[in-house]
């Protein structure tokens, strides 16, 4: 009986290890007061459906409480004993991740990471919260040890956008076609066209593919749509012509 335990346990050590997934925390943010990496503005990466992901999120926790952490102002300046990622909130199934180090708790003033994986055969955009337990001490009564106060904080504005295979290749786009605005908030035109394109059928497509709308040139190179009842999102322009297809990818706001 000990040795079939003993089997067992060593099989599911090596299942975890097979399936686990690690990174290493940047050497370029360790001079950072905080934050994390990339930002909301740089997001993270794209995805393909049924093709391994993997992706590393980079953070330094703060020595002390922020305002951007406690926007009250309460407890701004005391001092962050640990700080525990509890959950990534709103990932693709089939996704998971996991942290440098066990338990994903560091200590005020720490460099951390944590690694994204999986595979999923599902497309859409997939908003994602990164979930932390801070704990702060906290003085009470001045002259008396602080006391540990914890509290949850989320970090929002994330997203994972996953499509089929070649719709996210940036070689699959046109060089020389945009899309004005882009990111646009639903009225948008297609600059670029040429006398070749002037009876082109123009389709609009969303992440998952099919055509939300579509015009056909007539003798024009002037070409507009007003998408504004559509669903914010990454969208594609296709421009079938004599020549060939040209395809655009753009922001709908």
């Amino acid at each position: 009986m000990k040795k079939i335990l003993l089997s067992v346990f060593l099989f599911g050590l090596s299942y975890v290890n097979i399936n686990a997934q690690s990174c290493t925390p940047g050497a370029n943010f360790v001079d950072s007061t905080y934050g994390v990496w990339p930002d909301t503005t740089q997001n993270l990466p794209w995805a393909t459906v049924n093709v391994a992901y993997s992706t590393d999120i980079n953070f330094k926790v703060p020595a002390t409480v922020t305002i951007d952490l406690d926007p009250s102002g309460q407890f701004v300046g005391s001092p962050i004993q640990s700080f525990t990622v509890t959950g990534l909130s709103g990932l693709p199934v089939g996704y998971n991740y996991g942290c440098n180090i066990s338990g994903c708790t560091y200590s005020g003033g720490a460099n951390g990471c944590a690694n994204v994986y999986g595979t999923t055969a599902t497309t859409g955009t997939y908003p994602v919260t990164i979930d932390v337990d801070a704990t702060v001490l906290v003085t009470i009564i001045p002259g008396l040890p602080p006391t540990p106060v914890t509290q949850a904080v989320s970090f929002g504005g994330y997203k994972i956008i996953v499509g089929n295979a070649g719709l996210l290749s940036p070689g699959y786009y046109s060089s020389t076609l945009t899309v004005v605005p882009n990111p646009t908030a639903g009225k948008m035109n297609i600059s670029g066209l040429t006398e070749a394109m002037s009876s082109a059928l123009v389709s609009i497509t969303n992440i998952e593919g099919k055509v939300v709308a579509s015009q056909q040139m007539n003798g024009t190179t002037n070409c507009a749509f007003d998408l504004t009842n559509l669903h914010s999102g990454i969208y594609f322009a296709s421009i079938q012509y004599a020549g060939g297809v040209e395809n655009i990818k753009f922001i709908l706001d």
